[in-house]
């Protein structure tokens, strides 16, 4: 043995608890961090070795299981966060897997581009997004992040490589997006992003009085509107059932805004450090706990919609792109304040996706179970969306409504009682579910909700891919093993 010899190289390894971001579901686990492809493959090695699973994880941030571990390892593509290259004539950003939202939006944004979809907070990864197919408050009119992705190299644990594009291994490309890691690891990622002519968006807020009205005002607005959202208030039921506060948003125009320069700088998008201008955001949570229960819950809920009237009477104004983006990062950790005891508390969201047709009787429905059930969401999320060619896609023609829940260790069994009726409702509408969100959907209900053929095409790439099952997570187990094994 030559003791002079280097070390092999390999990724960064540690035993971490690994858990989702709605901190219901977690374990210990072996962690490895690559930072190149050839690292990638020696993960894969090490697992096999070992005879462990690997899942794929990125920032964290989806809400359920999505990038937890069944007693395998957990591959984290974080370490791998180069911005490559990006081409400011086409708008095209090359990307290492592991570079986050914030770290693309910070890159982009002083050369007068903005990413085409972020989700609600800047820390997922684009690969992470990817594997989920996000969706954005403009999903209506621009779509999911893979209609912007041009092209992505996936590492298979076979230890293939695939480019792949909409002309290049097209099956590959619209199976993997959506995917969660099931079919191998991104190692590359190219994106279309969209030019903008300032720092800002002018933002109008218009309060509803019910769901009803809110679809209505959607409807009426999309064709104009580049963001969309609704904010509803779960708790009321009769004529007031899922009234809330829309925020629509314009991008500018050249030459609206008189200083582009400054409002296009890093400094103009940064969030505001205190609350007010005097609490540390930071410390929120704490307050919010103390609301932390359904007396609590309806009274914020109640203020936020007085809040938004007076908003709606007021004329649009101006938000930075960050701002009016990522509202879930104004309070830090604020998931916190449903609990921290691992495993034992958090919150899960529940989110369908429910064909127009039907949306507002669907949706409706759901509120009424909920407070019949005495489980009333205390945040409700409205979004309007439209269809996409990607093979497990959650997208409709349609509505969504993303709704949090409390999980109190008490009554658990009865909120996933609850989600599975309210499943079997979605689906026999025709709705579907998004699985950055979810931890409750079982494989016989994506067996029901996904068409046939796709499912059946994903099940052999799954064994072309990855012949020994290699990636498994607990997504995987629970969503999809039974089919794809069937």
């Amino acid at each position: 043995m030559n003791l002079l010899a280097k070390p092999r190289p390999g990724p960064a390894s540690s035993f971490e608890y690994i858990e989702g971001w709605g901190m219901a579901v977690g374990q210990h686990a072996r962690v490895l961090r690559p930072r190149s492809t050839e690292e990638i493959l020696e993960c894969f090695r090490l697992a096999r070795e070992a005879r462990a699973t690997l899942t794929l994880r990125g920032g964290g941030n989806s809400y359920g299981d999505a990038s937890c571990t069944n007693d395998g390892f957990v591959l984290d593509i974080s370490a791998m966060n180069r911005v490559l290259a990006f081409d400011a004539e086409h708008g095209v950003a090359t990307l290492e897997p592991g570079v986050t939202i914030e770290k693309l939006w910070k890159t982009i944004l002083p050369l007068g581009f903005w990413p085409k979809v972020v989700s609600g907070t800047m820390f997922p990864t684009v690969a992470g997004a990817l594997a989920a197919n996000i969706h954005g408050k403009n999903n209506f009119a621009v779509g999911t992040i893979g209609d912007a992705c041009v092209e992505f190299d996936l590492v298979l644990p076979t230890g293939e490589v695939r480019t792949c594009s909409r002309e290049r291994n097209a099956e590959l490309f619209h199976a993997a997006i959506g995917s969660f890691g099931m079919l191998g690891c991104f190692s590359r990622i190219v994106l279309k992003t969209k030019k903008v002519h300032s720092g800002n968006v002018q933002v109008l807020g218009k309060s509803t009085r019910n769901l009803r009205e809110m679809m209505d005002y959607f409807e009426a607005h999309k064709a104009t509107s580049d963001y969309l959202v609704g904010w509803v208030d779960c708790f009321p039921g009769s004529d007031a059932s899922g009234r809330g506060l829309i925020h629509d948003a314009r991008n500018l125009a050249p030459g609206e805004d008189p200083d582009p320069a400054a409002s296009l700088t890093i400094g103009h998008q940064e969030l505001p450090a205190n609350i007010l201008g005097l609490f540390p955001k930071s410390q929120v949570w704490r307050i919010l706990r103390l609301f932390n229960h359904d007396l609590g819950m309806r009274s914020i809920n109640a203020a936020k919609y007085v809040a938004g009237m007076l908003e709606g009477l007021s004329p649009a104004y101006l938000q930075s792109h960050a701002g009016f983006s990522f509202l879930l990062d104004y309070v830090p950790n604020w998931k916190w304040a449903y609990g921290r005891e691992r495993g034992q508390r958090g919150l899960i969201q529940y989110q369908p996706f429910v064909p127009h047709a039907v949306a507002h009787d669907v949706h409706t429905e759901i509120l009424a179970r909920c407070r019949r059930a005495g489980q009333v969401p205390y945040l409700g999320v409205f979004k309007r969306h439209r269809p996409d060619p990607f093979w497990l896609t959650h997208a409709v023609d349609g509505w969504s409504f993303a709704l949090d829940f409390k999980v109190d260790p008490a009554r658990r069994a009865e909120l996933w009682k609850l989600c599975d009726e309210l499943t079997e409702l979605v689906i026999s509408a025709g709705g579907r579910f998004y699985f950055a969100k979810d931890l409750v959907v079982a494989a016989e209900d994506t067996a029901r909700f996904l068409p046939h053929d796709r499912l059946a095409a994903f099940a052999r790439l799954k064994r072309e891919c990855d012949p020994e099952t290699l990636l498994e997570g607990k997504l995987y187990r629970r969503a999809f093993r039974d089919w794809i094994c069937a």
